[in-house]
C-alpha cells in the first residue's frame, strides 16, 4: 500500500512540474513570479466607453439607407452598423438618436450581449421593425468595434472560416420566358451557380419584374378599394410559373440551381399546389409561399411534397421562426438581420437552425446596406449550415460611399480581410446623396390590390 501511495505522490509531483514547465513558470536558472503573470493576464485591453451614437442617412442609387456609427473613448475607434428600414427610415433615426443614444452613452462597448438585452427591454414593449432595426445598428457597430480591438475580422470572433467565400444567387427576371432565360445565361457566364427566376404576368403588377403592364397610382389619393390601379390576380401566376421552370430546365439543363420567390401573394391551397407542381423541376428553394400570418399551413406543404422552402424576410419575433425551424417545416431561414436586431440574435438563429437541418439564406436586397452584407458574410463564413447569400451587386455610387464593400468573384462573395467588418463609410460623400424628395417610403406595398380592390399582403 505504501509503495502505491509513494508512486502516486511521485507522479503528481512530476505532472505538476511538467505543467509548470509547459506554462513557462519554470525555466533554467530562474522562477517566474506567479503574481506578475496574473497581473499581466488581468491587464487586457484598456477600458473603453461609448462616447456618442449617431445616425447617417444616405441614398446612393436612391435607396434609403440608415447607418449607425458608434464612437468610443479611444481616438479613431468606431464601429458601423446597418439600421436600414427603408419603409420607416425616419422612425428608426428617431429611435436611435432620441432613445438608444442617451441610454448607451457611457456604456462599455465590449458588453455586446448585455447592451442588446437591456436595449430590448428598455422600451418595455418588445419586438417591432423600428426598435429592432435601431438595435441592429448598435449591435453590428459593437461587433465591428470588437473586431477592430482584437485586430481580427468579425468572422474570426465567431469561430473562424468554414468556407473560403459565400455562394451567391443572381436575380434573373424578364417580361417573358426568353428574357428570363437570357438573363440567367448571363449570370451563368459570370460564374453564378444559383439563379432566382421571376417572370412578368401579362397585365399584372408582378413582384420581382418590370414590364408587367399594370401601373400603380401616381398619387396615393387616386388609389383605393373602389379605384384599384395596380392589380394582381394569383390564378394566372400560379399557372405560369411551372411553365417557366419547364422552359428553363429544357433550355438551361440541370446544372444550374433555380430559385423562385412567391412573395406570399397566393392563397394557402394555391401555395400547396404550386410547390407540388414545382417539385419535378428540382428548385433549390421556393421562397415565401405563405405570409407569416399563415405559418401553420407550412405543415400542409411539407406533407405533400419535398420542394425546399425558404421563409422569413418579414419575421420580427422568435415566436414566428422558432416553431418552423424546430418542426423542420422549412429548409432555409430567410430572416432580414436588422429586422430581428442584428448580428447577435442572428448568430443564435444560425446555431439553432443547424440542429434541425435548416440552412441560412439571410435576406439581402439593395435595402440591406453594404454594412449589413458585410455582417451577414461574417456570420456565413463561420456558420456550418450556411446555404446561400442573396446576390446584390453594389452599384458604383454605393461602392464609393462604402469603401471596403465585399468583393464578388465568380459567383462568390469574398470578405475583406480587415479587422472588424472590414467596411467604412465616407460621410462627406454620403451627404451628397440625400433621401429622394417627395414620398418618404415606397407606397407600392400598400397599393397593390386584387381585381376586386382588396389590398394584397404584403
Amino acid at each position: 500500500m505504501k509503495t502505491s501511495i509513494d508512486r502516486r505522490k511521485a507522479l503528481m509531483r512530476l505532472a505538476g512540474g511538467s505543467a509548470a514547465g509547459g506554462l513557462g513558470l519554470l525555466a533554467p536558472g530562474r522562477l517566474f513570479a506567479m503574481d506578475n503573470l496574473q497581473a499581466s493576464s488581468k491587464a487586457g485591453l484598456p477600458a473603453l466607453k461609448i462616447t456618442d451614437v449617431k445616425t447617417i442617412l444616405t441614398a446612393p442609387n436612391r435607396i434609403r439607407l440608415v447607418i449607425v456609427k458608434v464612437l468610443t473613448s479611444e481616438p479613431g475607434l468606431y464601429g458601423l452598423g446597418c439600421a436600414t428600414f427603408t419603409q420607416r427610415a425616419y422612425a428608426v433615426q428617431t429611435a436611435v438618436d432620441q432613445y438608444l443614444r442617451p441610454f448607451l452613452v457611457g456604456r462599455n462597448p465590449d458588453e455586446i450581449e448585455d447592451i442588446w438585452q437591456s436595449s430590448f427591454v428598455s422600451s418595455y414593449w418588445r419586438n417591432g421593425g423600428v426598435l429592432f432595426n435601431a438595435m441592429s445598428g448598435i449591435d453590428m457597430a459593437l461587433w465591428d468595434i470588437k473586431g477592430k480591438r482584437a485586430g481580427m475580422p468579425v468572422y474570426q470572433l465567431l469561430g473562424g472560416k468554414c468556407r473560403f467565400a459565400a455562394d451567391l444567387y443572381f436575380h434573373a427576371s424578364g417580361r417573358d420566358f426568353k428574357e428570363v432565360e437570357d438573363s440567367a445565361r448571363q449570370a451563368m457566364e459570370r460564374g453564378y451557380r444559383h439563379v432566382r427566376v421571376q417572370v412578368a404576368v401579362p397585365g399584372q403588377a408582378t413582384y420581382g419584374t418590370s414590364g408587367g403592364g399594370n401601373a400603380g397610382a401616381s398619387n396615393q389619393n387616386e388609389d383605393g378599394p373602389t379605384n384599384p390601379r395596380s392589380t394582381w390576380d394569383a390564378g394566372p401566376y400560379v399557372r405560369l410559373v411551372p411553365k417557366l421552370f419547364e422552359h428553363l430546365r429544357v433550355k438551361l439543363g440541370d446544372d444550374v440551381q433555380l430559385l423562385h420567390d412567391v412573395h406570399e401573394r397566393v392563397s394557402p391551397n394555391q401555395a400547396v399546389n404550386l410547390c407540388k407542381e414545382l417539385e419535378r423541376y428540382r428548385p433549390y428553394f421556393v421562397e415565401d409561399p405563405l405570409p407569416p400570418e399563415e405559418n401553420d399551413h407550412f405543415r400542409l406543404i411539407r406533407q405533400q411534397c419535398s420542394t425546399p422552402i425558404a421563409m422569413g424576410e418579414l419575421f420580427n419575433s422568435q415566436h414566428e421562426y422558432v416553431p418552423l425551424i424546430a418542426n423542420r417545416l422549412i429548409d432555409f431561414i430567410r430572416i432580414h438581420l436588422s429586422q430581428i436586431g442584428g448580428l447577435s440574435p442572428a448568430r443564435k438563429v444560425a446555431a439553432f437552425s443547424e440542429f434541425f437541418g435548416v440552412k441560412t439564406a439571410w435576406h439581402g436586397p439593395g435595402d440591406a446596406s453594404p454594412v449589413a452584407h458585410a455582417a451577414q458574410l461574417a456570420l456565413e463564413l463561420a456558420s456550418y449550415n450556411f446555404g446561400i447569400h442573396e446576390g446584390y451587386v453594389f452599384p458604383p455610387e454605393t461602392r464609393e460611399v462604402f469603401p471596403g464593400c465585399p468583393e464578388i468573384k465568380n459567383g462568390y462573395l469574398y470578405a475583406r480581410e480587415a479587422p472588424g467588418l472590414g467596411i467604412d463609410i465616407d460621410e462627406q460623400l454620403a451627404a451628397k446623396f440625400p433621401y429622394p424628395a417627395g414620398r418618404t417610403f415606397d407606397y407600392s406595398w400598400g397599393q397593390t390590390r386584387r381585381p376586386d380592390g382588396t389590398v394584397i399582403r404584403p
